[in-house]
């Protein structure tokens, strides 16, 4: 999987994850006033140790072109940590379009896959940290667990040495061939001991087997059809704008408290909203919008607690049918519960990790080809990812984190990646969107506010008609012989 967002990476579509992080920025200020990035860049260094993969770059197995990790033994952290400042006094649009060109450009194959930029010159005395690593490395929740690496619970000027670091000899040709001849010999090996265990428990393995290879049939079902075709979904550039918006994480609990579901399916409740909405504005009818099959690939995570922290993807997908011409928010949150509850119910999560698992057993270029034409098929319109973070104040160094909005990649014919990070008492939106295809973006952060405040004002309803239930008199109930 790791190696998938190798393959899907084109001029246009760059694959890495990315995020903007404002901070307070007195804690940091120098005395001419800017941002002390050397104290930040000697934070990062110190952490170094507990990344190890942000030390390595890429390197290629002779013939058959698979990637694999080697140490950078020119690893350069300035290169890195990147500099930069805004005009004096720089607003939040200025951060997003200075965000959208960073994310535009695709990262150096021949360095380690990550860059941070500090942004100084932002208004309310604050500054910006841009992270963009490639999804090579990272998921979701992983980039979430990293971030905590940098990020403290208390404020903490103190910043211990970097530990020594001496970068392991990158190996030859030869020794890149002869360790790949020896990982396929063992292949064979670790089946026959899959199969060893298999015969002494015949019966639970053939059950096993059997919901397995259900579940990579309903998952590859799902993936070979197409979604319809949508103002989204059309032949994307390199270039790239960025959008955010804010709610409060207590409103989207109060609205699944009342009228049910979870806090995920109110965000797809509010993005299905946000569609219609928006593909109203862009002249389409109701009856145009009923007849779009449109969906959102939702990632699920399948990382397991013992690996938090650990860099790699640990994801599998649903694709989720939104009711984007429901114009009735509390049956269009319905409509999403039913939808997830029969993706829950269903086993395409197990089957993308079968599939996983499996293509570990594949030629590369092989896989490399499957998961292009893959891509091309288009099953989604678009991807709705929702991160759970931290609900305390973070601090790196002793500046406090006042927000943070996540930046997904897109594909091809995707024009839209919405990402969603909760964070101390808020839940922060990134839409990441094509240039030219989404020139309106803003509308549809403003549909997006919008579809939300409709799905608060139908919990008010409902929970005024709950408090004028719960004050009616009690009925009155007649005891004893009817009197004739």
């Amino acid at each position: 999987m790791d190696r998938t967002f190798l393959d899907l990476e084109y001029t246009e579509t760059p694959m890495h994850v990315a995020g903007v992080m404002l901070f307070d920025a007195a804690p940091l200020r120098t005395p001419g006033g800017g941002i002390d990035v050397e104290k930040i860049r000697k934070h990062v260094a110190s952490r170094l140790h507990l990344m190890p993969r942000y030390r390595q770059r890429i390197a290629r197995i002779p013939f058959e072109n698979h990637p694999v990790w080697v140490d950078d033994d020119r690893f350069n952290l300035e290169y890195h940590v990147r500099h930069t400042a805004l005009p004096l006094p720089g607003g939040d649009e200025q951060l997003k379009r200075l965000t959208g060109r960073i994310v535009s450009q695709q990262l150096d194959r021949g360095k380690p896959l990550w860059e941070l930029w500090i942004v100084e010159g932002l208004d309310g005395d604050r500054f910006a940290m841009i992270t963009k690593t490639h999804h090579c490395m990272i998921d979701g929740v992983a980039a979430v667990d990293l971030a905590t690496v940098l990020l403290s619970p208390s404020p903490d000027p103190t910043i211990p040495d970097a530990q020594p670091w001496k970068p392991q000899s990158a190996p030859s040709r030869g020794e890149l061939v002869m360790e790949e001849a020896r990982r396929r010999l063992a292949t064979p090996l670790e089946i026959g001991k899959a199969v060893l265990g298999a015969m002494q428990n015949p019966a639970e393995t053939a059950e096993n087997i059997g919901e397995q290879i259900f579940a990579v049939t309903e998952t590859i079902g799902a993936g070979m059809s197409s979604a319809s075709e949508s103002p989204f979904n059309q032949p994307i550039g390199p270039h790239r704008r960025f959008e955010w918006t804010a709610i409060e994480l207590a409103d989207v609990k109060r609205v699944k408290n009342a009228l049910g579901g979870t806090v995920n399916d109110v965000v797809l409740a509010t993005v299905a909203g946000a569609v219609g909405l928006f593909l109203s504005g862009r002249g389409l009818s109701p009856e145009e919008i009923a007849e779009l099959d449109f969906r959102a690939m939702v990632p699920v995570s399948v990382r397991a607690s013992s690996e938090r922290g650990t860099l790699g993807n640990r994801i599998a997908s649903w694709a989720a049918r939104l009711p984007i011409a429901q114009t009735d928010p509390r049956r269009r949150l319905q409509a999403v519960r039913a939808v997830t509850a029969d993706l829950k119910g269903s086993r395409q999560a197990m089957g993308a990790e079968v599939l996983a698992r499996v293509s570990e057993w594949t030629a590369a270029t092989l896989l490399s080809l499957a998961m292009r034409l893959a891509a091309r098929a288009r099953p989604f319109n678009l991807i709705v990812t929702n991160v759970p973070g931290p609900q305390i104040p973070l601090y790196m160094i002793d500046s406090r984190l006042l927000a943070g909005y996540p930046i997904g990649p897109l594909f091809l014919d995707q024009s839209l990646n919405i990402a969603l990070l909760s964070y101390d008492g808020r839940l922060y939106w990134g839409f990441n969107g094509d240039w030219d295809v989404l020139p309106d973006l803003g509308d549809l952060v403003a549909a997006t506010r919008a579809s939300f405040d409709q799905l608060l004002q139908a919990t008010e309803t409902a929970q005024v008609r709950t408090r004028a239930r719960s004050r009616r008199p009690p009925a009155k109930h007649f005891s004893g012989e009817r009197k004739r």
